[in-house]
């Protein structure tokens, strides 16, 4: 680390102390994110998109290209190897001090797990994280959402990066953990105070940072559970930014896009991507350089200038790192004729260039062709269904009767079995991915202390809301990806 972790004396009283407790509030779940033009409201509800005609296999497998395509789009700014590399910034001090890399494997619900063998400083090549261990040890992490804690973020404190929940075999092993951070900090690192939010069960600590240096806060382990970065200062602040373009896939000759302006932050990134992804249009991701030439900044205002001239809505914005907000704010493009064209945010105040990107047809026209290719292919293979014996026909019959009974509502004796696989995040996957409501669960966990009773009232609470729609493919649905994989595994059984 180049810089000490000395923190200034801001005078606030949170800096009084090494840790400062926070009441938590209710959250709304990662999966119930949703997204609205900048300055403007949105009525749009989360939906997934899949098709009665395809098969239950076929389902499967676009959902997990979904989640595939999903975590490669949270990590924009990789290179081949995939090390977080943002282009040198010429206010940022370059560093020398080179981690070993290592690539971690990944688990189901976005989980990333390394083995480390031996003591050392090890750096992960996908999100940036740096663990410092004294011994072997196996640590399991994932990416986070700041939206879901954000009345546990109180000014004047503001969110510096990712958020991380690290998992670890051996504590005492982990000894420090290094968090990447989006801020550009130039000649003024000196009058900011980093800190670390530690979320614990339904509270959380600010916790004092041991180091940090131009891309990294530095936190020595205390305890294990969600952890991201904290900044305070009286001074303007500065991010690197990266711009996300998505395209609108629909029949219309003419072209619409969103575009999304935000801090280089894995978890808004990601954000943005699980909020296209639950709209209720379609949307492919156009893959241009997303990163920033220049820094983003606070409360300075942006223009998205398009040529040929198309209609864009709103013509400028007010920049602010959009991480807390549940709803994360677009720009929307829309060009009557499919023509070839470039886009350029440009800082009013300077009338500098800060991005600009040349479109171009082929950048999303070999989607709608190979998509065009399946519908063809698919068409090409289907034949006259020849006509059936009275024991086909009986077969058939008894197949389309299991296949109604998987419609069926969940029974009290699955539900507690899938209540008992479910490990300690329950309550967080409960409200990001069935859309409960945390007094729910305070309720519940007033009136009853087992907590697989627990889990298994918010299950039933759950499939009488859903009604009709309490089975276990919605189930399935739901909390695919998010949950173990003995969960998947009970859920499909149940469908076979």
């Amino acid at each position: 680390m180049s810089r000490r972790g000395q923190e200034p004396d801001s005078g606030a009283e949170s800096l009084s102390s090494d840790e400062k407790e926070v009441a938590a509030g209710s959250g709304e779940g990662e999966g119930s994110s949703e997204e609205h033009p900048a300055g403007e409201d949105s009525s749009e509800s989360s939906s997934s998109s899949s098709s009665e005609e395809e098969s239950d296999a076929e389902e499967l497998d676009g959902r997990r290209s979904d989640e595939e395509q999903e975590e490669k789009e949270s990590i924009p700014h990789c290179n081949e190897s995939g090390v977080n590399c943002l282009p040198p910034c010429e206010h940022c001090r370059n560093e020398n001090d080179k981690k070993e890399q290592v690539t971690p494997r990944r688990l189901s619900g976005g989980q990333h797990v390394v083995q480390l063998d031996a003591e050392g400083t090890y750096q992960c090549s996908l999100t940036g994280l740096i663990f410092e261990v004294t011994g072997a040890v196996k640590i399991t992490y994932s990416l986070l959402s700041w939206s879901k804690y954000a009345s546990l973020v109180e000014k004047p404190w503001i969110v510096g990066g990712p958020l991380f929940d690290v998992r670890c075999d051996s504590a005492l092993a982990l000894t420090s953990i290094q968090f990447p951070h989006s801020l550009c900090l130039g000649d003024h690192g000196a009058g900011m105070a980093f800190k670390v939010l530690h979320i614990k069960g339904q509270g959380a600590a600010i916790e004092p940072s041991a180091d940090y240096s131009a891309s990294h806060v530095k936190w020595l382990v205390s305890s294990l559970s969600p952890v991201g970065p904290l900044i305070q200062t009286q001074e303007p602040v500065q991010y690197h930014g990266v711009v996300i373009l998505y395209k609108v896939v629909d029949e219309h000759p003419s072209l619409s896009f969103r575009v999304y302006v935000a801090t280089n932050n894995d978890s808004f990134i990601k954000d943005i991507s699980r909020a296209v992804k639950h709209s209720n249009k379609k949307f492919i991701k156009i893959d241009k350089p997303p990163v920033c030439q220049k820094l983003l900044q606070k409360g300075k205002r942006y223009r998205l200038v398009c040529e040929p001239e198309a209609e864009i809505t709103p013509e400028e914005i007010e920049f602010i790192d959009g991480s807390l907000l549940k709803l994360k704010s677009y720009i929307e493009v829309y060009l009557e004729k499919p023509d070839d064209f470039t886009l350029s945010l440009v800082e009013l105040e300077s009338d500098a260039t800060v991005w600009k990107a040349k479109l171009r047809e082929s950048d999303w026209i070999h989607y709608d062709q190979n998509k065009n290719e399946q519908k063809r292919s698919t068409v090409g293979v289907k034949k006259r269904k020849p006509a059936i014996t009275i024991l086909e026909e009986d077969e058939l019959c008894s197949k389309k009767q299991k296949t109604a009974n998987t419609a069926e509502n969940l029974t009290d004796q699955q539900l507690m079995g899938i209540a008992k696989l479910l490990g300690r995040q329950w309550r967080e996957i409960f409200i990001e991915c069935l859309r409960v409501e945390m007094k729910d669960i305070e309720q519940i966990q007033a009136t009853e202390k087992e907590v697989n009773m627990q889990k298994f009232l918010v299950l039933s609470k759950w499939r009488d809301r859903e009604q009709s729609n309490g089975t276990a493919e919605t189930l399935y649905r739901s909390l695919r990806g998010k949950v173990p994989y003995e969960v998947e595994q009970v859920l499909q059984d149940f469908l076979a």
